[in-house]
């Protein structure tokens, strides 16, 4: 049987003038070489896109980490200059990903940017410039040039014990490298809280009564995929739900 099939929703940039439907390699290659997967690249168009059909063809989907934010717009706040930057394309993209591929049943991970794409798709909000509330640390990427830096791991969470983290990381402490200004406020109804750092700043999330793998996380396991246990850990277990789902279809 051919590998299964995860969609990577695209962000929309501008380069020398010319507009782009772009994907970090980091995430591509995370797919493939961690969870045994080839790759579809969803366009971030604002109208065009037919969910079904996409979803007709994959076997998972994969929310990755962006430069941009989720519009404030989309959960219910008005949108400040310092928000941004924002991108319609990838709001209009995968926001309705998100919501059928869990009515369908398929493969879900969501991470950074993606996990805030999860909470706000199924009703929840999102708090930015986190670092600023009291008692809340500053999980904000590094200025560094050097990425390995920059996605160092170096903070701790805890996984919550009875949680579906749990068979894929154990319950406890795990280091992560959670890189991000944003943050879950609101947990949307339909998720349950995974993991939380020690400030509190919500760090991973599961869809409630999901058919498949329906995780979220803050931080980044692509990044060191190839090298920590947990990072791919968490990506092998994505696969297979992949795979599990695939063979489904052809029974």
């Amino acid at each position: 049987m051919s590998k299964p099939v995860v969609a990577i929703p695209c962000d929309f940039r501008e380069f020398d003038g010319n507009v782009w439907h772009v994907a970090a390699h980091q995430y591509v290659r995370a797919a493939v070489e961690g969870a045994g997967l080839m790759v579809f690249l969803v366009p971030a168009l604002e109208t065009g896109n037919d969910v079904d059909e996409i979803l007709d063809r994959v076997d998972g989907v994969l929310a990755s980490g962006a430069r941009s934010n989720v519009h404030p717009s989309l959960y219910g706040r008005e949108a400040a200059e310092t928000d941004g930057p924002f991108d319609p394309g990838r709001d209009a993209t995968s926001l309705p990903l998100i919501r059928r591929a869990i009515d369908r049943g398929i493969p879900l991970f969501a991470i950074c940017r993606g996990i805030q794409e999860l909470n706000v798709a199924l009703g929840g909000t999102l708090a930015t410039e986190i670092q600023e509330q009291a008692g809340v640390w500053d999980h904000r990427k590094p200025d560094v040039p050097e990425l390995d830096l920059a996605y160092g791991i170096r903070q701790d969470v805890v996984v919550n014990e009875g949680s579906c983290l749990a068979p894929v990381l154990g319950t406890g402490r795990i280091r992560v490298n959670s890189l991000h200004r944003q943050a879950i406020a609101a947990a949307a109804p339909r998720l349950a809280v995974e993991a939380l750092a020690d400030d509190g700043t919500i760090e991973a999330v599961s869809v409630i009564g999901a058919k498949a793998f329906a995780i979220g996380v803050q931080w980044h396991p692509e990044y060191w995929v190839r090298t920590d246990a947990p990072s791919a850990a968490l990506f092998r277990a994505f696969g297979d739900a992949a795979r599990a789902y695939r063979e489904s279809k052809a029974r």
